[in-house]
């Protein structure tokens, strides 16, 4: 069901269009399903290169003798956070299971 605020809105389009609330809830209905969603913006090269200089810092601070999969793994931690936040995040997409 439809709330009086929104009928009304139905209503004042089919007028404007000259047609009856039923075909205007369709046509409305049609023309949503239609539109494409707007594409979430790419990463900037300012972004890229804020991530290559954090990176590039943490992996100064990381314990050189570690090894290597160890390195990636706390890059990873400290760039993306802790894998409890990860999935809460909303400014990423989600990741892939």
């Amino acid at each position: 069901m439809l709330d009086d605020a929104t009928l009304e809105a139905v209503d004042a389009w089919a007028a404007r269009n000259r047609v009856t609330r039923s075909e205007a809830i369709g046509r409305l209905v049609r023309l949503g399903l239609t539109v494409v969603p707007a594409a979430t913006p790419a990463r900037t090269a300012r972004t890229g290169r804020a991530i290559e200089l954090a990176a590039m810092q943490i992996d100064q601070l990381i314990d050189p003798e570690a090894p290597a999969d160890e390195r990636d793994r706390r890059i990873a931690r400290l760039t993306e956070g802790p894998p409890e936040f990860v999935d809460a995040r909303v400014d990423l997409p989600k990741r892939k299971s």
